[in-house]
């Protein structure tokens, strides 16, 4: 309080409205210091033991971290909520089985849940350009996988579900002499290419629909525009008790600067992000502008296909992944790429 007897700017942002229901100040603890944001949870085996207990703490986590997320007017339309998880060999290894086809031993084969539009044209022709793009990077096509959902047992509410794409899983073999990273590297430009032509296509009217969550070696996510409770009942995939793994990713998206849809949730690929970026516009701008003089001895001519590094209709946290990603895959360590992000 000033010597007028007005309080002062500081004064009153550290007060709490009246509409608000917070705890009282008290402690270490101040309600001024509370904010929405979205929740990020990680559990990992210290050993690396693998198990399906490490999924269902993961679930329990996420689901605790519904207040931690938002839905729109129907409370059964969540923002987006989803898992990431190593790649469950075993889970893999049955399920494919009743398709048809084998799964080579880890670390020979990438895969990675793929929206797909819901017109069964179009999907056709998404899947076709895929298939062609895994075979132009010298790749094996192992094939699809359906995965299967219920949206009516997780009670999905009708905007997410107008917006619902097909959920199909991509299996890619390394080619012969190809393995560790140099076959990661090309997972990476599949999915790339594959992104960069189909999601831009005008032809398409659910072009928007497509999207690879994940294509790897080493993880796979699990997410959708969903509540944090809706994710295990959606996905059967979890449920089952040869789903394990050792570490697990979770979050819970608090919508901010972008509406929400089926391909913004996250995990992301490589990260996880309770903030907001507020220079996301212009971050976006210096990585466009620096695709002019950027050469990589590991890609040589082929990097243009990477481009543009930045995908469009991103989030800001999915943004500051695409960028990660292209630090990480053009040979820069983790701790390298971290540092240059900051």
């Amino acid at each position: 309080m000033n010597n007028s007897g007005l309080q002062t700017i500081s004064e009153m942002t550290n007060q709490t409205p009246p509409w608000i229901h917070l705890p009282e100040k008290t402690g270490l603890y101040d309600p001024a210091n509370e904010k929405d944001a979205c929740g990020v949870g990680f559990i990992a085996h210290i050993k690396g033991q693998r198990n399906h207990r490490i999924v269902q703490d993961a679930i329990e986590m996420l689901q605790r971290m519904d207040h931690r997320g938002a839905c729109g007017c129907e409370a059964n339309t969540g923002d987006g909520a989803g898992i990431m998880t190593a790649l469950p060999h075993q889970f893999l290894q049955k399920a494919l089985a009743e398709c048809g086809f084998e799964v080579p031993e880890a670390g020979r084969f990438g895969a990675g849940n793929v929206f797909l539009p819901t017109d069964q044209k179009e999907r056709a022709a998404c899947k076709d350009r895929i298939e062609t793009i895994v075979k132009e990077q010298g790749q094996k096509l192992l094939g699809w996988r359906d995965v299967t959902v219920d949206a009516d047992k997780a009670d999905v509410g009708p905007t997410a579900r107008a917006s619902e794409p097909m959920i199909e899983q991509l299996f890619v073999g390394a080619a012969d002499g190809v393995e560790g990273e140099d076959f990661e590297r090309q997972l990476y430009m599949i999915r790339k290419r594959a992104s960069n032509e189909l999601r831009s296509r005008e032809d398409f009217k659910q072009a928007k629909m497509f999207y690879i969550c994940s294509l790897s070696t080493k993880v796979i996510i699990y997410k959708g525009m969903l509540a944090s409770w809706q994710v295990l009942p959606y996905y059967l995939d979890l449920q089952d008790e040869d789903y394990t793994t050792h570490l697990a990713m979770v979050h819970s998206r608090f919508s901010t600067n972008t509406f929400p849809s089926w391909d913004r949730a996250q995990p992301c690929r490589f990260m996880s992000h309770n903030g907001e970026i507020n220079t996301v516009r212009g971050n976006a701008n210096w990585m466009f502008a620096r695709q002019g003089v950027c050469e990589s001895e590991i890609y040589g001519d082929t990097l243009r296909h990477l481009y543009p590094i930045v995908e469009p209709d991103c989030s800001d946290s999915g943004t500051f992944d695409n960028v990660l990603e292209y630090y990480l895959m053009t040979g820069r360590t983790l701790q390298e790429a971290m540092m240059m992000m900051m």
